[in-house]
């Protein structure tokens, strides 16, 4: 398949992206690492006039740590970079955890941090994650920019609040806590597909050992990231002991999602592997947390 017909435009500044998206508004799409895009445009899903190739603009590619202690990354950051980068191991150890996780080499060669955030796919492991690593993404526009939250950014599948002028340009995480703990786990049918549940999860210990704070992500059982909040507020204040972890697992899968089926897993199905992927995963992050300096 070929795209339909479309005006290309390589700018070298933010600004002059911006510009360009002022202009041409619902027409123009920004190209990342066009992993999803390009595809989609060459069987017709997506058909922009417009095509604002992101690729030469040097202030979009970064890691650096914030002033708070964070990590800020650059929305063309390449996936490979961050798989590679010690700050990341350092600062963020889930999305270092992640990252292998996605796709293939080939595709992590070409594919942006921001590139995956903006599409919103509900079975992306970044858009999950950086909703439960309380990530923050800077929109900016001729009018101004704005910090949105990661959880109030995605509004539903390939949704976001995204303004057709708009470009996500930044993405920062704040630093864990201490007596931290992560884990990210995954069930697909062959290497490097999407899968079929994943569910990320980070806690945090109280001085006596017993679960302070606890935020677990769900992806691929709904139309965005889910959080499993009663799943989560059921182990506040508890020790994570193999009981407590085992009902929060139950609870996840029975009360925290509405799956449906589709020809790749039942909805059944799905509810099952929640419930196992939770319960090693907060096994997994509570063991971290015990032993990590975080």
């Amino acid at each position: 398949m070929k795209p339909a017909p479309f005006d290309y435009y390589a700018p070298t500044t933010i600004e002059e992206a911006l510009s360009l998206l002022a202009r041409y508004g619902y027409d123009a799409k920004a190209l990342a690492g066009g992993q999803s895009l390009i595809p989609m445009m060459n069987f017709r899903l997506a058909q922009p006039s417009v095509l604002i190739d992101l690729n030469n603009i040097p202030d979009l590619f970064f890691i650096r740590v914030a002033q708070e202690g964070g990590l800020r990354l650059g929305a063309m950051t390449r996936h490979a970079q961050v798989e590679r980068d010690p700050l990341i191991a350092e600062r963020v150890p889930l999305i270092f955890e992640t990252m292998p996780k996605i796709a293939t080499p080939q595709i992590r060669s070409r594919g942006t941090f921001g590139g995956s955030i903006s599409h919103a796919d509900p079975s992306a492991e970044l858009v999950t994650v950086s909703v439960i690593l309380d990530g923050s993404f800077r929109l900016r526009s001729q009018a101004g920019d704005r910090w949105v939250p990661a959880r109030e950014f995605f509004i539903g599948m390939f949704t976001t609040q995204l303004e057709p002028d708009e470009l996500l340009t930044e993405i920062a995480f704040p630093p864990l806590q201490p007596r931290s703990g992560w884990a990210l786990l995954e069930i697909s049918r062959r290497p490097h597909d999407f899968a079929l549940v994943g569910v990320a999860v980070v806690v945090n210990l109280d001085e006596d050992h017993r679960c302070h704070n606890a935020r677990i992500g769900l992806l691929s059982v709904g139309d965005g990231p889910v959080e499993a909040h009663r799943a989560a507020e059921a182990l506040i204040g508890q020790a994570p002991t193999s009981a407590a972890i085992q009902a929060a697992a139950e609870i996840a899968a029975a009360e925290d999602i509405d799956p449906s089926s589709d020809i790749h897993a039942s909805a059944g199905y799905r509810r099952q592997l929640v419930k196992v992927l939770t319960r090693r995963a907060l096994s997994l992050a509570f063991e971290r947390a015990s032993t990590k300096p975080y």
